[in-house]
């Protein structure tokens, strides 16, 4: 079950700004991998079925 919660623009500015460190923080984010969530191969990854359908082009 999911809550869609919505923020009044009041509320969306009473939002304190990001510190510079913080930012810089996100810039230099990298994903971390380890024993619990390896990365997945091409081959596993095909394995997963599409959510969104493939868009249909000029030559389908």
């Amino acid at each position: 079950m999911s809550t869609t919660v919505t923020m009044t623009m009041d509320k969306v500015r009473k939002i304190p700004p990001m510190s510079p460190e913080r930012i810089k923080e996100l810039e230099n984010w990298q994903d971390e991998y380890d024993e619990d969530c390896p990365p997945c191969t091409p081959e596993e990854l095909a394995q997963f079925k599409r959510v969104n359908p493939r868009k249909k082009t000029a030559n389908d």
